[in-house]
């Protein structure tokens, strides 16, 4: 079983039944998906900050929610996977406490969608795709309690972690921020997902709209 946390905004709820979609359509092995929302995580009481998600912090109580056992995957609900989501276990040997991509980029746009500030910082989008190490001491020290109180720079800094492994561009491709990729085997659609206004034309919205249809359809 691989359990799959995502982070769930009601503001982009339709993004989230496309991503699940897209992940059941090609998956090879029984999966759980968990939205990250803070109705459904009563021990999460930190309040939403200037230009945050209601899951800008949870997503980090994913260790805590898989019972702090085996390994999960945490993914933005504005991405889209084209691959079979078990390959991401067969590739790498996921032993750090969590891996990710690394990106090293400046946003090109100053605002993303729904009027979001696009802020810049360090390890910008590393904690949009991430897959846990449930058991290793530092994925222990996600509990509610730390999470609540913690700074964005000790969460999404990974100052509470002490390695934190490296998964390839692929795995999270930047749609409007990097270089077309043409091998993405999962693609996010971080300035805005296609079917917002101003989005509906950028790389990989066919695909997006395609999986949107057969979500339709199952209905």
């Amino acid at each position: 079983m691989i359990t799959i946390c995502i982070g769930f905004d009601p503001k982009e709820a339709i993004a989230y039944h496309v991503l699940c979609h897209s992940i059941l359509s090609r998956a090879s092995e029984p999966v759980c998906f968990i939205p990250i929302n803070k109705t459904n995580i009563p021990e999460f009481t930190r309040g939403m900050e200037d230009g945050s998600t209601e899951f800008s912090f949870s997503r980090f109580l994913t260790p805590f929610l898989s019972g702090y056992t085996g390994r999960s995957i945490y993914l933005d609900c504005d991405m889209l996977v084209l691959c079979d989501i078990a390959e991401i276990f067969n590739h790498y040997n996921l032993k750090a406490d969590v891996s990710v991509v690394k990106h090293d980029y400046i946003p090109k746009e100053g605002d993303k969608f729904l009027g979001n500030i696009q802020h810049v910082y360090p390890k910008k989008n590393w904690s949009s795709l991430m897959v846990f190490c449930n058991h290793t001491k530092a994925c222990w020290s996600l509990k509610p309690e730390i999470v609540n109180p913690a700074t964005g720079r000790y969460l999404h800094q990974f100052e509470w972690a002490e390695d934190v492994g490296e998964l390839g561009k692929e795995w999270n491709h930047l749609v409007g921020e990097c270089e077309p990729n043409p091998s993405a085997k999962i693609v996010h659609f971080t300035l805005g997902i296609p079917s917002l206004k101003g989005y509906q034309d950028q790389e990989y919205s066919d695909e997006w709209f395609e999986e949107l249809t057969k979500v339709s359809r199952s209905c």
